[in-house]
């Protein structure tokens, strides 16, 4: 008998999350994705948070009223530190959020330094500061929020590039002063755009770092709460929708071709 597919539905506020798709797919290659992006939203950094609540529970419950998924990541640290629990108690479906991964930071830290790199809303979250309370009792944890590593990432992506000293300048604050032993050496990347420019960052380093995706565990929370779904045959290709309901420019449709899409 031929199993129908399970259907996981990954959103985010614009292509950062595909870095989360290309983990959960490696995690559940047999999975239909549907993935939304809410570029017509994009960038969810600096807007005023109820306004922005009832946007990502209004998109996320279209996308789940259309598409039937099994699961839901939301691939946003934005979205997820400020809407996760509203969207659990608005639609029974399992989800799968993106956080920021100080508890797994501090605990591999050696100089007890490190620093979340995220967007200015997800590191102003009190959500964030329990983390930290919670996680990183004998950890330095520098805050750094940018305004603008989000749209670089989406303009890479897209095939315009962004200058070193740009990116440069949003990194710089990671890194702290002092004896070696007390610098930095783990930094949170706390929004899932970020990981599109990991290579950018490893270049531009004030000196070598671990940079700290946490799509891979995303992936294996994926995985795990579909442990009980058996395979199923790949019917489809994996499907992105924009809910600005503008075609991807010929560079963006090109680097969506590399995921598959």
């Amino acid at each position: 008998m031929t199993v129908k597919p399970a259907t996981i539905l990954i959103f985010d506020s614009g292509v950062g999350g595909l870095t989360v798709f290309r983990e959960a797919v490696r995690a559940r290659p047999d999975a239909r994705y549907i993935y939304v992006a809410d570029d017509a939203g994009f960038p969810y950094g600096n807007q005023q948070e109820a306004a922005l609540i009832a946007r990502i529970v209004a998109v996320v419950g279209q996308a789940i009223d259309r598409y039937k998924p099994s699961l839901v990541v939301i691939a946003c640290n934005t979205a997820s530190t400020l809407a996760l629990a509203q969207l659990r108690a608005a639609y029974d479906v399992p989800f799968v959020g993106t956080v920021p991964a100080i508890k797994p930071a501090c605990a591999q830290s050696k100089s007890k330094r490190i620093a979340v790199l995220g967007t200015q809303a997800t590191v102003s979250r009190e959500y964030t500061r329990a983390l930290i309370r919670e996680f990183a009792g004998d950890c330095n944890v520098v805050l750094v929020g940018s305004p603008k590593l989000a749209g670089y990432a989406e303009l890479e992506l897209a095939g315009t590039p962004v200058p070193d000293a740009d990116i440069k300048a949003e990194i710089a604050p990671c890194f702290g002063e002092g004896p070696p032993e007390h610098y930095t050496d783990t930094i949170v990347l706390a929004c899932t755009h970020y990981p599109l420019l990991v290579d950018r960052f490893r270049a531009l380093a004030a000196w070598p770092v671990d940079w700290l995706d946490p799509a891979p565990a995303i992936a294996r929370r994926v995985a795990d709460l579909m442990r009980d779904r058996p395979p199923g045959v790949i019917a489809e290709r994996p499907s992105i929708f924009f809910t600005s309901g503008k075609a991807p420019a010929p560079a963006l449709a090109t680097a969506l071709a590399s995921y598959g899409f």
